[in-house]
This record gives structure tokens, sequence and C-alpha cells, in this order.
């Protein structure tokens, strides 16, 4: 068999989508992904398909790995292989590879996130020396009558949470990325702001500090008055996630964030 490991942004546009979404194809959440998605995944979160990897055996594509660069950080933005490949080592042959691929560009640390039940990426990314760090989750909440929030700037916000916050974001969710919206909002309160977008099923909090309950209940409270409310990635001890149960909301889907030093 051989095997060969190509750039991402060698294949046309449109191969890439069709490839991202068959990869994931009966993966624990569903990943329908077309040019726009693409472009919009590129931007956001500063994919790097000339880093991206598709490997290919015997000149038929079987998998992809995509490499998020900023600085010398890297994310590990999507590994997938195709159902008939699966299982037969090409996970590691180009997690291998994308980590020299990241080592070439001066990356010096590389992060992901793997849902709680993908236990065998898990384990291979163990195998890989990733260390966990923390858990994250997305949560969402049903709308409720309440007083909506105000129009705020969102950057007044962003120098808030700025100040308070005493952890690193994760990459979705963090400084950087949103530099590339050009549609968001802020909240501040008492002792807690946010920052959200209105998406096509309601708000969804994409960065948020919230320095007790009562700010994360108000957040909550503010943002559910405008539609059902989403949050992104929210560390598992972050008051927002127990004020959420306790609002009634659910927690979607739970992840591990992980970190390679290399």
């Amino acid at each position: 068999m051989t095997v060969d490991l190509r750039a991402a942004s060698s294949l046309p546009r449109s191969e890439l989508a069709a490839l991202f979404t068959r990869a994931y194809e009966g993966y624990f959440v569903p990943v329908q992904v077309d040019e726009a998605a693409l472009d919009l995944l590129e931007r956001t979160f500063d994919l790097d398909f000339d880093a991206s990897l598709v490997a290919f055996a015997d000149g038929e594509p079987v998998g992809l790995v995509n490499l998020g660069v900023r600085g010398d950080r890297g994310w590990i933005g999507g590994l997938g292989i195709l159902p008939e490949a699966r299982r037969q080592g090409w996970g590691r042959i180009l997690m291998d590879a994308i980590h020299e691929q990241a080592r070439s560009r001066g990356i010096v640390k590389i992060s992901l996130e793997v849902i709680e039940a993908n236990e065998a990426a898990f384990r291979l990314y163990e195998n890989l020396g990733y260390d966990f760090l923390r858990w994250v989750e997305i949560g969402s909440l049903e709308a409720a009558r309440g007083e909506a929030p105000p129009e705020e700037d969102w950057q007044a916000a962003h120098e808030r949470i700025r100040a308070d916050r005493h952890a690193p974001e994760p990459w979705q969710r963090d400084d950087e990325t949103l530099g590339h919206y050009d549609d968001l909002r802020g909240l501040t309160t008492h002792s807690g702001a946010a920052i959200y977008r209105i998406a096509s099923n309601g708000p969804v909090i994409v960065m948020q500090f919230a320095g007790d309950e009562a700010a994360a209940r108000e957040i909550l409270v503010r943002l559910r008055a405008l539609a059902p409310v989403s949050a992104l990635n929210v560390p598992e001890d972050d008051a927002l996630v127990s004020v959420l149960r306790r609002l009634g909301g659910t927690i979607v889907l739970r992840q591990r964030e992980m970190m390679l030093p290399l």
C-alpha cells in the first residue's frame, strides 16, 4: 500500500469539504461541512490548510487533520478518518505528521478537545503525550420572559473579562477568535460580563466571566429573555455552568481539553 500525506490546500475546496463530512460520518456529533462552512472555520479559528494534512492510501483519501496556528500556539481543528479506514492506525499517522508540521512552524504547544464519549480518541491523545487540562462544556437554556439586555459595546465587556479572568480561554473562545467576528455584543453586570452573538437559534455566549453565581444568573436571565441561550466550551467549574443547571438548562456536550508541549 502506498501512503501519501498531502497539504489540505492541495485539494479543491469542494473535495476538502466533502472529505471533512465523510470523515465524521457516524461521529458522536453530526458534522456537515460545505465550502462556506470550511471558509468560516478557516477564518474564525485560524485553520492553516497549508499545514493541515490529508492522508491517501493507494491514491484514495482516507482521513484528514486540521491545524490552527496562532503565533507559537497550535490547535487541532478536527481529526477524522473515513469509516472504512478506521482502526487501521491512520489517526496516529496523521497526528505524528501534524506535530512535525507544527514544530516546523515554531509552535511550542498544541491543544485540542475530545468529546467525553470518544474514548478511542482520548486514548490516542494520551499515548501521544497530551495532558488533560480540564473539562469544558457546551450548555443550552430555554428562553423565558424577562428584561432583555441593553445594547452594549462588546469591547468594554472584553476589557472587564480580561481584567478579571484567572485561567486561559479555550481556543474557540479566546481573544484571537473574538477578533474574527463582526457581530459581537456585550453585557456587563455588577461582578461579571459576557460577550455573545445572535445566531439563528438565539444568543450564543462566546466568552464570559462571572465573579459569583449572582452575576452568572443575571447574565443568563438577561440573555434568555431574547431567545434560547447557548454557552460554548465553558470550564465545568465556572459559575455559569452550575447556575445554568439550576435554571433548568442542559449540558449538551462535555469535552476534555488537552495539551501537548512540543
